[in-house]
């Protein structure tokens, strides 16, 4: 992929009555598609660890499309990143998740992970939940003035071109943070015997029938009901051991790989266990615990199929694999053996859309190294899915084992070196805001200097859309355009390409938005040529038209 332009086009939304008015009469002139950036049309794939060769740029047509899955998890629980608090009022919420979005959109991510579901509860109104004690301070109480935080948030990552992925725990049912009882609707309220203590946690046990089903019911519940892009659960399945120093996951706990290990408190899940030995169950008990979290996975991937179609499901989980199959030098916890979670079925049999590996370990930490764990990951696709790291952006801070800036940076450049990678997630946005040493500033000029679709997933559709509709004229500070989608599929972006001189320069805008500008600047001049075309929803491209040509 490339990923060196020193410019980025500037879309304006500022413009004036009269542009939306645009000349009716503009020609289009259709292009022929252009294959996606660091790839040529008929050639086999090259072999992982192989850099993206950037294609010849033809000064006369654009540059295939940045391709790249750049998001940032959102934490709910413990006010993580959103909200600051939970007992703030509804328009502080709101200018809070405002501003997480508009960072976002200008550091040239693509989509946001929030988190909608922490501990069996919900951040939006829910009959099968109650509402979160993150969002309103106390379990079930709703918000003072009556909003769907799911849906403002969906609607204000769309308008801004961000695609918006509900992040789901499947199986915990109290945060060791959590301070408010259990409300009336909780489930371990209306079915206590399906959920059990660990630790200061509440688990339900997946053992349970009852309890996966719920899970799934709360999960195709939102998918019926939301315009969401995509449904995320985390590295939580059994929990993590107690007394394990390494009680890692998704909300920073630091990771050292599991050396030291102390004495494990077992999960208390005997009565699920002995009902399944009595049914004639045959497995042991680690397979058996790892079937029924398979079971899970496998119905909530073809559930959401059922329900729509163009809703990915991406996993996230603990970035080190089953011991049997790990690379030599490569030691540390085992997700396989401890959280009964066997991601490599996962991918072999297709039961996802993307993986996102945490990989928060540095390069130069052998033992876990991060290069190292993208390709043992990437040896594990043979269904062709795609894999996009999660990265420990948070590990940038003051603590022994912080990361440098740099090592994030490097780190994307390690996922754009591999052939099948393309993006990545940062756990999480609260460094971005923060901009902890100068991390979103040094991601701004060095790895997201233009904007990027994310990558197509053909294997849930690859009928492209039909061409936009557009018109553009010159006005006095820059190229005007109206864009309008065709009429078949739906359109969910608009690709923009605009020529200075020889430089081409891209940008990405919502379908919400069918009128903008391609404003003029200092640098580059005046637009000389625009091309554009429509992506839907899976990153399907149309083919392309020349919409303005400078005379």
């Amino acid at each position: 992929m490339v990923f060196n332009a020193k410019k980025r086009l500037t879309l304006s939304a500022g413009v004036a009555a009269g542009i939306a008015a645009l000349l009716e009469g503009c020609s289009s002139t259709p292009m022929a598609p252009m294959p996606e950036a660091g790839t040529t049309p008929g050639s086999p794939a090259a072999p992982a660890g192989t850099p993206s060769v950037p294609p010849v740029v033809n000064a006369s047509m654009p540059p295939p499309a940045p391709r790249e899955f750049r998001a940032a998890w959102v934490s709910t629980v413990a006010n993580i990143d959103w909200p600051s608090r939970g007992n703030l009022s509804t328009g502080k919420q709101q200018a809070e998740a405002l501003a997480i979005l508009d960072r976002a959109k200008a550091l040239n991510l693509n989509a946001i992970v929030l988190q909608v579901r922490p501990s069996a509860d919900a951040i939006y109104p829910s009959e099968l939940e109650p509402w979160s004690e993150f969002l309103t301070g106390q379990q079930g109480r709703a918000p003072a003035q009556p909003w769907d935080p799911l849906q403002f948030w969906i609607e204000q990552a769309h308008a801004r071109g961000l695609e918006l992925h509900a992040w789901f725990n499947p199986y915990r049912a109290r945060h060791a943070t959590a301070k408010s009882p259990l409300a009336a609707g909780h489930i371990g309220r209306k079915q206590p015997d399906v959920v059990k203590p660990y630790g200061r946690y509440l688990w339900m046990d997946p053992g349970e029938a009852a309890a996966s089903q719920h899970t799934l019911d709360v999960v195709l519940d939102v998918v019926r009901r939301y315009d969401i892009d995509g449904v995320h659960i985390d590295d939580y399945f059994y929990p993590y051991p107690i007394d394990t120093p390494n009680a890692a996951g998704p909300e920073g706990v630091a990771l050292d790989g599991g050396v030291g290990a102390k004495q494990e408190l077992e999960f208390p899940d005997q009565s699920s266990w002995q009902r399944y030995l009595l049914g004639g169950g045959t497995l042991d008990r680690a397979h058996w615990r790892r079937q029924n979290v398979n079971s899970l996975i496998e119905a909530m991937y073809l559930g959401i199929r059922k329900e729509k179609s163009w809703v990915r499901f991406g996993i996230s989980p603990f970035g080190i694999g089953r011991p049997d199959r790990r690379p030599a030098g490569i030691i540390g916890f085992s997700q396989y053996d401890k959280l009964y979670a066997d991601a490599e079925l996962w991918l072999a049999n297709g039961w996802l859309d993307y993986l996102a590996p945490q990989l928060y370990w540095p390069v130069s930490q052998a033992p876990q190294a991060f290069d190292v764990l993208l390709d043992y990951w990437l040896a594990q696709n043979t269904r062709a899915r795609h894999v996009w790291p999660g990265l420990y952006t948070s590990r940038i801070d003051n603590s022994a084992k912080a990361f440098a800036p740099e090592e994030i940076v490097k780190q994307i450049g390690v996922t754009r070196s591999r052939n099948g990678v393309r993006g990545h997630l940062h756990f999480s946005i609260a460094p971005l805001m923060e901009n902890r040493k100068g991390i979103t500033d040094q991601l701004k000029s060095q790895a997201y200097q233009t904007a990027a679709l994310t990558p197509a997933t053909p294997w849930l559709g690859s009928e492209a859309p039909a061409a936009p509709q557009a018109a553009a004229r010159r006005e006095s500070n820059g190229v005007a355009l109206k864009l309008s989608a065709s009429v078949g599929k739906p359109v969910a972006h608009y690709a923009i390409w605009s020529r200075y001189g020889g430089e081409w320069r891209f940008a990405v805008a919502p379908a919400s938005r069918p009128v903008l500008l391609l404003a003029d600047d200092a640098a580059g001049g005046v637009a000389q040529s625009v091309v554009v075309s429509a992506v839907d929803r899976l990153g399907n491209e149309s083919e392309r038209i020349n919409v303005y040509t400078r005379s």
